[in-house]
Parts: structure tokens; C-alpha cells; sequence
């Protein structure tokens, strides 16, 4: 009996423990689900998508690969905020971290009056030493403010280069700021003229390093005229402006406009300059030149406030008078307006005087025609030489009456005009004045045309037919290095540079041949150009060196002379090396003894031990051969 009742009680003892096991696993498995679903619902909201949840009773495991340390972290302060941070099992890994990635390298460059101050970030690589140098030199004496900072990573591959053409362009710009890295340059700058503003864009086009993209911006003030004039012109040949100003690009949009509703349709060479008369500029030229448009021909002339209107022969009397009085209605308070209706010529008339002055392309003037009197003339005739020179002035002009007033002046007018010409003609008579030809200079049209308004006045009727020629313009026709260099030889065909034989004194012959090498480096400007002497192979070594140097000076010496920077010209002596020819025979020591003329080109050097500064090739590269005739070979040295 007792047996049965202590067997009775470990049944339902044992029971009682399953059922509260089973009711246990039940409950944890429910905490484990919620845990679980609660830290992947939290992970997944905060973009932890790379990350598993897993769970083992009470714990929580997190599983993946985190892209970086930081990111794992916070993956496990997401879950720790919704579980018990022990019960977190930290089983993440970080992912590998890539190479680190070397900054990159800048320089800010800014120049001015106050100095020259460098900001930015350069490989530890460089040679601060020389490029302070550099800096200092370019500065002239001004402050150098270094606020540069190096950085322990590979140099670019462009970067060298880069630098080395900024530093040769602020060496051009004193007031400018340069952004350089290895892959692009930047360059704003401001300059003292237009003209200014045209060459330093020549000069900085030149040597652009290969790799490197280079962006310039060069602002220019702008020209102060006066007067401030804009002449447009419609008739059988179609509608023109003569001359076009404006003082601000909102004036300069009003003009185009209104030339546009007339019918023109051409590119127009306006120049934004100071000196406007009034702030209405724009207004009153749109109306004046609207008025032209609506009268279907005609000329306007707006020279400062003076506005004068010359209608087309034929045009009716009132619809003359409608237009005229609704434009001097319409014009801004400060303008006043002149209008002429022309009438038909007298079919009577008697043939015109005429006065023709041309110029040639080799700078010969020749004068024709009549003039009023013997005085006269000769004012024609002393204008005319200071203008083009005594030398070049040829005088077929004669004395005859009758001639209108005013003719002195206009005769004088247009040699002036012809002065603004590489080459061309004026025509002038007593109702028209013709000036046609060839120029390098892009506002030579609208310099004649305020000329002839400012001398003849605003009725004046004339006509300008002046092409611009790129190869006439003496910054545009610049030749680049490489076109200097084949200029030389070409120039230095068939021809050589001799000297006395034994000695370096230049032989009487050469004298043509280096005044024509000085023509061309005069054009070319500052190049860095090396001058290379060398002989043939006769007499010591030492001795032909010496004397090959002496050579190189003296053409440098002689070029000096003749005006040409030099600068950043140099003269190395090198003796027999190099040869061209056999030295064996009398021909190829003729050959062997020459000089040479050639592009210094910085060496492309890319090693991290190498300095900023520009280093020169150590022999001649695409040399010209200039050569020399040296002495007999038993006196070569």
C-alpha cells in the first residue's frame, strides 16, 4: 500500500515536470521568435541589410559582413536596443578594407600686388626648397605666404607637369589666381588692355602639357571711347553696323535686337566699352535703328547724344516726316536728333574731283588727285610721311580750283583712315569717302568709322570695306615654338653661319643670315631656345669644346645686339660630339662644323626623387642647322 501511494506520487511528480519543461521550451521559443523578429525589423529600418538574425533560445546571434567597423558597431547598438545587450552574440566580421586612397593633390595659387600666397595639399615627395625658390623668384621681392601642406602618398602621374605650367603662367600673370591638380589647370587672371589680355592667351595656348586640361579666363578692362558712337547702315546690300558700342550687355542685347527686326542677320563685332553719355545708350540706338528699319534704307549716326538720320534717296516727304517725328518723340530726354532727306542728283553735274591714296602690302603709299593749293600739299605731303614714313610715301597729287570746302580736311581724314590699314586704298569725294583694304586688327572698322564721324561729322556719308586678316593681327600671327624653329631653318637654307677660321669672330657673310634669324625671334617673343656650337673631329677634344663655346656666345652676343631677347636664350659649346657627317672626309668636317638652333624642352621626369624645377634636354632635340664654316681642319682648334 505505501509503495503504491510513493509510485503514485513520482507519476504525477514527473508529469508535473513535463508538462512545466514543455510549457518552458514553449515560452522561450516565443521570446526567441519575438527577439528575432524584433532585432531584424529594427536592422532592416536602419539599413542594415547585410546582416542575418539568428536565435538560440534567449540569445540573439547576429551573422554577416559588415562594409566597415563602424557600421558593425552600430548594427550591434541597434540590437542591444531591443534585447538584453548580454544576450547579443557578436558573430559579424568587417569586410576588408580597400587600399587607402591617396588624397588628392591641389595647389590654390593667388597673386597680386600684396604677394604671392600658395594654399592646398602636395605630395612629401617634393622639393619644397626649390619650389619656394621658384615662388620667391616669380614674386619679385613681394611677401610669399606657404600655407602648404604634404601629404605621404604616391605622386599623380600628371603632377609634375601641371605644376611646372602653372608656375610658368603665374610667371606671366601679376594679378591672378591659379587652381592646379594633376589632371587640370585653371587659370583667371586680370590684364591691363585687350590687347594684353590676347597675348597672355597666346603665350599661356603654348606648351600645354599633355594629360593636363587647362582653362583659361583673362578679363580685360574695357576701352574707354570717345565718342561713344554706333553707326548702322541699310541699303542695297543689306543691313551693317559700320561701328557698334555699347556700355553694358543689356545696351548691347537692345541694339542687336532692333539690327536683327531690320534684317540683320550676321555676327556683329560690338565692343562693350566706358564712356557712355547717358545710361539710355541702348534705348536711343534700338530706336534710332528702328527708325531705319521702318524708313526701309537709310543711315543712322549716334555719336554721343547727337543722333543723325539720313533717309534713302526717294523716300516720300511725309512718310519721311511720320517716322523722323515719331523717333524724336520716343528718344531719351538727353538725346537730339538731326534728320536729312537727300535729294536726286542733278543729272548736269559736272565730273567729281577725287583724291586716291594707296598703300601696298610692303608699306608704299602713293598719293593722287587734287588738292586746293600749294600749301595744302605740302601739309598732304609732310601728314603723310609721319604717318608711313618719309621713304615710302610717293606724291602725284596736283593743284586745281574749284574744289569744294572742306576738302583739305577730308583729304586728311582719309589718310588717317588709310593708317589703320596693313594695306589698302581711300578714295575720297565731295559727297563720299571710300576706305577699303586688309588689317590685323579686329576693331579697325569701328576705329575708322569714329575717326571719319569725329573729323567729317555725323552727316558724313562714307563707306568702309576693311577685311580682318588673321595673319596681319601682330599678336594672333605670333608663330608657335615650333613654327619659329622651322622659320630658322627655312631662313637658314643653303646659308651658313661663318667664322674667321681658328677664332670665334663671325665672318662678314653672316651678317645677312643672323639679321634674318633676329627678324624672326623678334616675332617670336620670349622662347626658351638653345644656341648649340660644334666642330669636326680635328684637334684635341678639349680645344674644339672650348672653341664651339665660343661660338655659341658669339651668335648669342650677335643676336643681343640685334634686339632679340635673349634672355631665356642659352649657348652650349659641345665640341666633336654629335657629329652629322664623316669626319673623315673634308665634306663631312664642312658639315660637322655648325651651329644649331633648338626648342629647351623640360625633361618629362615622373620619379619621386626628381625636383619641380624644369630641367633641359642635355643635347639638341629637332635642332635647325645653321652652320659654320670652320677653319681648315689643322686649324680647328
Amino acid at each position: 500500500m505505501r509503495l503504491s501511494m510513493i509510485f503514485t506520487r513520482l507519476v504525477v511528480f514527473a508529469a508535473a515536470a513535463a508538462v512545466a519543461l514543455v510549457a518552458a521550451q514553449a515560452t522561450v521559443s516565443q521570446v526567441e521568435q519575438r527577439s528575432v523578429l524584433a532585432v531584424q525589423e529594427t536592422l532592416l529600418d536602419q539599413g542594415h541589410e547585410w546582416a542575418s538574425v539568428l536565435g538560440d533560445g534567449l540569445q540573439v546571434i547576429l551573422e554577416g559582413e559588415a562594409p566597415t567597423e563602424a557600421v558593425r558597431f552600430r548594427a550591434i547598438s541597434a540590437a542591444g536596443g531591443q534585447v538584453d545587450a548580454s544576450r547579443v552574440i557578436d558573430n559579424l566580421s568587417v569586410r576588408d578594407s580597400a587600399k587607402i586612397v591617396a588624397p588628392e593633390f591641389a595647389i590654390e595659387i593667388l597673386r597680386n600686388n600684396a604677394g604671392v600666397s600658395l594654399i592646398g595639399l602636395i605630395p612629401a615627395s617634393t622639393d619644397r626648397e626649390v619650389l619656394t625658390n621658384r615662388i620667391q623668384n616669380i614674386a619679385d621681392g613681394l611677401p610669399v605666404t606657404d600655407l602648404l601642406e604634404s601629404g605621404d602618398y604616391p605622386e599623380p602621374e600628371n603632377w609634375r607637369a601641371a605644376v611646372n605650367y602653372s608656375l610658368r603662367a603665374l610667371g606671366l600673370l601679376n594679378k591672378s589666381k591659379i587652381s592646379v591638380n594633376a589632371d587640370r589647370v585653371i587659370v583667371n587672371a586680370i590684364s591691363d588692355s585687350p590687347e594684353e589680355k590676347r597675348q597672355l592667351e597666346i603665350e599661356l595656348a603654348r606648351n600645354t602639357p599633355n594629360g593636363v586640361r587647362l582653362a583659361v579666363d583673362i578679363s580685360a578692362p574695357r576701352p574707354v571711347i570717345s565718342p561713344f558712337t554706333t553707326r548702322f547702315i541699310l541699303d542695297e546690300e543689306g543691313p551693317r553696323f559700320v561701328a557698334c558700342t555699347a556700355d553694358t550687355d543689356a545696351a548691347l542685347t537692345q541694339i542687336l535686337v532692333a539690327a536683327s527686326k531690320a534684317g540683320f542677320q550676321e555676327r556683329a563685332t560690338c565692343v562693350l566699352a566706358l564712356g557712355a553719355p547717358s545710361q539710355t545708350w541702348g534705348e536711343a540706338v534700338a530706336l534710332a535703328i528702328t527708325a531705319v528699319g521702318d524708313l526701309e534704307g537709310g543711315t543712322v549716326t549716334i555719336s554721343d547724344t547727337d543722333v543723325t538720320l539720313i533717309a534713302p534717296i526717294g523716300t516720300s516727304q511725309s512718310r519721311f516726316d511720320d517716322i523722323v517725328g515719331r523717333l524724336e518723340n520716343t528718344l531719351p530726354d538727353a538725346f537730339a536728333i538731326s534728320a536729312e532727306l537727300p535729294t536726286l542728283p542733278d543729272e548736269t553735274t559736272l565730273a567729281l574731283p577725287q583724291f586716291t591714296a594707296t598703300r601696298s602690302p610692303e608699306g608704299q603709299v602713293q598719293l593722287r588727285g587734287r588738292v586746293p593749293d600749294q600749301i595744302t600739299n605740302s601739309v598732304v605731303e609732310n601728314f603723310a610721311n609721319a604717318k608711313f614714313g618719309q621713304r615710302n610715301v610717293t606724291m602725284g597729287t596736283r593743284v586745281a580750283d574749284g574744289l569744294p570746302n572742306g576738302w583739305s580736311v577730308r583729304v586728311l581724314a582719309g589718310l588717317e583712315a588709310l593708317s589703320e590699314l596693313s594695306n589698302g586704298a581711300v578714295n575720297v569725294e565731295p559727297n563720299t569717302l571710300l576706305v577699303r583694304g586688309n588689317t590685323g586688327n579686329l576693331d579697325a572698322s569701328a576705329a575708322i568709322a569714329r575717326l571719319l564721324i569725329d573729323k567729317l561729322g555725323q552727316a558724313a556719308d562714307f563707306e568702309i570695306d576693311v577685311t580682318y586678316v588673321e595673319a596681319l593681327d601682330p599678336i594672333a600671327g605670333i608663330p608657335t615654338p615650333l613654327e619659329c624653329i622651322a622659320q630658322i631653318i627655312a631662313a637658314t637654307e643653303g646659308r651658313k653661319i661663318t667664322f674667321d677660321p681658328g677664332s670665334a669672330d663671325l665672318t662678314a657673310a653672316t651678317q645677312p643670315v643672323l639679321d634674318d634669324i633676329a627678324e624672326i625671334l623678334k616675332i617670336c617673343g620670349d622662347l626658351p631656345i638653345r644656341v648649340s656650337g660644334f666642330t669636326d673631329s680635328q684637334g684635341r677634344e678639349v680645344m674644339n669644346q672650348q672653341l664651339s663655346q665660343e661660338r655659341a656666345d658669339a651668335v648669342l652676343s650677335a643676336l643681343g645686339a640685334r634686339r632679340v631677347p635673349v634672355s631665356t636664350f642659352q649657348s652650349i659649346g659641345f665640341g666633336e660630339e654629335t657629329p652629322i657627317a664623316d669626319n673623315a672626309t673634308e665634306d663631312g668636317r664642312e658639315a660637322n662644323r655648325r651651329i644649331e638652333f633648338s626648342l629647351i624642352l623640360p625633361e618629362p621626369v615622373i620619379e619621386e626623387t626628381s625636383t619641380l624645377d624644369e630641367i633641359a634636354e642635355p643635347a639638341p632635340s629637332e635642332p635647325t642647322d645653321a652652320g659654320t664654316d670652320d677653319a681648315p681642319p689643322a686649324e680647328s682648334e
